[in-house]
């Protein structure tokens, strides 16, 4: 095995770093298109997410890659200035760390849903690139469905949490109440909309943002009002907590940008105030999702909360007068309490179980055609025995031809299918003497 990755993320570096490793899906196809040129490289997949920045290859065996170098590269930076926050892992330790990596088990959110999901993104997306090999497919997929067993058996107590969740319950640390608070929610995305959600569960007016040039209909959370993207600014004076969670790689608020939007609405609001009893500068102001802002009041104190990596928005707009901002980094990572060490003991039990099983598979990889073999032989002996009682069936000679084909490819399946339960049941040395016996 000659498995390697290389990684950037939370426990290692902040978020400044973190997002110039972010990559879009465009920019992975076209690293991925990079490592198909690359002799030493047999197979890639690459991880992003707002936490961590991974990239997998798999060598041909006792080939030598610089990891960190190469994705430096591709982001055009310097390895030398990068380097210390990179983490290095070979064969049975980047084994080990994508099984427990897959179950939430390191995450900063101890048993988070959303990572299961990005890793099966990962690799079906490499797929699509054709960018997997033998061993990390059967890698990424062993380590998808050991995430699943442990989701299935371990109920951790923050399961169901995400970066949304905690950020919430930073907040209701702080003192802050959402019942009947003004919230805007930019992307609409699937963090967007489960901040959407969140936010509505604690009792919040949620209006979610969507952009015009999407085809189709845009899903938003029952409940939730919607604006168009372009309006957010004319919305957010009026807003107590601003959330952003898109995949942009651009900003969605600008420190000058909303300086400019709280003053222009202030002095819109005073020339409505004066001019209330006129109707049409009312109408004016309405559009067909969005509450007029005469009837707002416009807030003094606001949190602004950035979900995303790369950043949505932009650190400086902390120093405007009246403004709370928290990023990813800002969101605390609780001890685990008796209960979830308990939980994660369970979970760990279930995927070094698991981590063995892929283990056993590698070492016996090379029986696979030798177990194909078996099958086809089996197949072609159980058709010949059969000869005599075709020959006797009433039938044309082409039907005749595709019973026995389909005889001959249903043997060969059951064969191999039972000779595989028994490769990933028993033990290597096991099955390499039950198919010498059968060969």
């Amino acid at each position: 095995m000659n498995v390697k990755m290389t990684g950037i993320d939370f426990t290692r570096a902040e978020i400044d770093v973190r997002q110039r490793f972010s990559f879009t899906k465009n920019a992975i196809a076209e690293a991925m298109e990079q490592c198909r040129g690359i002799e030493q490289i047999q197979g890639s997949v690459f991880l992003s997410t707002c936490n961590r920045m991974e990239l997998w290859l798999s060598l041909a065996q006792g080939a030598q890659f610089e990891l960190p170098d190469f994705l430096c590269s591709l982001k055009g930076l310097c390895a030398d200035h990068y380097r210390e926050y990179f983490v290095i892992r070979e064969n049975e330790e980047a084994v080990e760390h994508l099984f427990f990596l897959s179950a939430g088990m390191k995450s900063q959110i101890v048993g988070e849903d959303q990572i299961l999901t990005q890793v099966k993104e990962a690799l079906a997306f490499a797929r699509e690139q054709e960018s997997t090999d033998q061993v990390l497919e059967m890698l990424f997929r062993r380590a998808i469905t050991a995430g699943k067993q442990v989701k299935t058996a371990v109920t951790m107590d923050k399961a169901n949490y995400s970066a949304a969740h905690q950020a919430v319950a930073f907040l209701k640390r702080k003192g802050t109440d959402f019942i009947h608070k003004t919230c805007l929610v930019i992307g609409n995305g699937e963090m967007g909309k489960l901040t959407a959600q969140t936010l509505m569960e604690e009792g919040a007016d949620v209006t979610v943002t969507v952009r015009q040039y999407r085809s189709g209909v845009v899903q938003i959370p029952q409940g939730a009002k919607r604006i168009d993207y372009g309006e957010r600014y004319q919305y957010i004076p009026v807003c107590d907590l601003i959330v952003s969670a898109t995949a942009s790689p651009n900003l969605t608020i600008t420190k000058e940008n909303l300086e400019a939007c709280r003053k222009h609405q202030i002095e819109q609001k005073r020339e409505c105030e004066v001019q209330s009893d006129q109707i049409e500068q009312k109408q004016a102001w309405e559009t067909q999702n969005l509450q007029s802002v005469c009837g707002k009041s416009i807030k003094e104190k606001q949190i602004f909360v950035d979900l995303a990596v790369p950043r949505d928005m932009e650190p400086a707009i902390a120093k405007i007068e009246g403004v709370s901002y928290y990023d990813m980094d800002s969101l605390p990572v609780e001890m685990q309490s008796q209960r979830m060490h308990d939980q994660s003991q369970r979970a760990e039990h279930i995927l070094r179980q698991e981590i063995q099983s892929f283990f056993d598979w590698y070492q016996c990889r090379d029986l696979v055609p030798r177990i194909q073999g078996i099958g086809t032989k089996t197949a072609e002996e159980l058709v010949w025995r059969m000869g005599k009682y075709l020959k006797e069936i009433n039938l044309p000679n082409t039907d005749k031809e595709n019973l026995q084909k389909h005889l001959e490819e249903t043997a060969g399946k059951v064969v191999n299918k039972l000779l595989f339960e028994l490769r990933d049941q028993i033990g290597p040395e096991c099955i390499r003497e039950i198919v010498e016996i059968l060969e």
